[in-house]
């Protein structure tokens, strides 16, 4: 089975003529409603997003070891409590709704994307980061990427799977589209907005509309948000955990919040690194949905985390850490601008990490509880009925921040 996508392009009957002419980039772009008056960077080289974030992005620098330092404003966590799903008629029956999933009218996200399209139309560069969600072929979807800074743009190249150069060259239209507008807000005045911050999908125009907030964690939030939407009517599961495999194929997932050790568990030097935070599991075995990590940075060392630590290097991205002046190294206790200090990287960062991201199926699975509470044992092996029942009631403690206002 595939994604529904991916069906619904197979079942298109433009698709049933002869072998159909794959649109440019520039036709394909056309369907976003950029005006592309001004110079478009398309997966643009790492040290390019590095001369465009130094020279164009206030608090930039290059750290001792080469990665991009980044500031992403006002905000440094998420924002859940400004997140919008479009309620359509394709999709209203299929949504939980509730103070998760809040409704968004089609008519406020229509306002919303335009707004962010008219913000962008005024930039005079902007950036396009074409990639995949899915390591399995069978439900991959084709993501875009389009924003208005380079650290944004280096972020999703490291986050979503990177395409070959015959793969980007028959890209083709994305099966979703992010617009990142964040540096500009939203008009509180449009219905459905509490806050100058608005981050909406709609699943119907297969896009993701993001103002008032530069936090690049909410573009790789959007995409996992995606694809637990899509995975399920797969008829496949997808989970917020990480995993690994050990010399003999044996799979490990780690399920966990945010902050809760999901990466630091998952990069052991004796085992193979699938992936650190989003995965799918099939009937052959599971595979990651990302093409990096996102690594919680503070205290961070060489001594606890060689894996992590040393896959901090030229293309990776650092958010809103302290650092010195003049030797560039940075201090990684230093929790000033936010608990929340992170690093993105390619999955290839990690030494151990194995490419194509894909495993059997799990025969160990950990709950990282993160019971900040007491109610629960230090250690506690379950039985299949009480895994159950954990899995489904999530027990945790969220950790402090890794969204606003935690």
């Amino acid at each position: 089975m595939v994604c529904p996508y991916s069906q619904a392009v197979q079942r298109s009957p433009r698709m049933q003529r002869s072998t159909p002419r794959i649109p440019s980039f520039e036709q394909s772009l056309n369907q976003t409603g950029l005006a592309q008056r001004q110079p478009i960077e398309r997966n643009a080289p790492l040290a390019r997003l590095y001369e465009d974030a130094l020279h164009y992005e206030p608090g930039t620098a290059i750290s001792s070891t080469g990665a991009l330092i980044a500031r992403s404003g006002a905000k440094t966590g998420r924002s859940p409590r400004d997140k919008r799903v479009a309620e359509e008629a394709s999709t209203v029956d299929d949504v939980w709704w509730g103070p998760v999933n809040k409704k968004l009218s089609e008519e406020s996200f229509a306002v919303n994307a335009q707004t962010a399209l008219d913000y962008l139309n005024t930039r005079d560069r902007l950036y396009v980061f074409d990639g995949f969600a899915g390591w399995d072929t069978r439900y991959r979807i084709k993501v875009r990427v389009v924003c208005a800074r380079a650290y944004h743009a280096l972020f999703m190249n490291n986050m979503l799977i990177r395409p070959t150069a015959d793969e980007l060259a028959d890209f083709g239209e994305p099966d979703f589209t992010i617009v990142n507008a964040g540096q500009f807000p939203a008009n509180r005045f449009t219905k459905g907005m509490t806050s100058p911050t608005s981050v909406a999908i709609s699943f119907e125009r297969r896009q993701m509309v993001i103002l008032g907030t530069e936090y690049a964690g909410e573009m790789k939030k959007g995409v996992f948000t995606v694809m637990h939407y899509l995975m399920p009517k797969a008829g496949v599961l997808s989970l917020h955990s990480s995993c690994n495999e050990g010399p003999k194929g044996d799979v490990s997932l780690f399920f966990g919040l945010s902050g809760t050790g999901k990466t630091t568990l998952s990069a052991d030097p004796a085992r193979k690194l699938i992936g650190d935070d989003e995965h799918v599991w099939t009937d052959t075995g599971v595979f990651n949905i990302e093409g990096g990590c996102y690594a919680k940075a503070v205290d961070l060392s060489a001594e606890k985390e060689p894996e992590i630590f040393n896959a901090i290097r030229f293309g990776s991205v650092l958010e809103n850490v302290i650092y010195n002046g003049e030797s560039r190294v940075v201090d990684y206790s230093d929790t000033s601008i936010t608990e929340n200090t992170r690093c993105a990287y390619p999955i290839e960062y990690i030494p151990n990490s194995k490419v194509p991201c894909v495993g059997g199926s799990p025969q160990n699975i950990i709950l990282l509880t993160c019971d900040a509470f007491g109610v629960l044992p230090p250690v506690a092996k379950l039985t299949p009925a009480q895994a159950m029942y954990h899995f489904i009631s999530g027990y945790t403690a969220k950790i402090a921040g890794t969204e606003e206002g935690v």
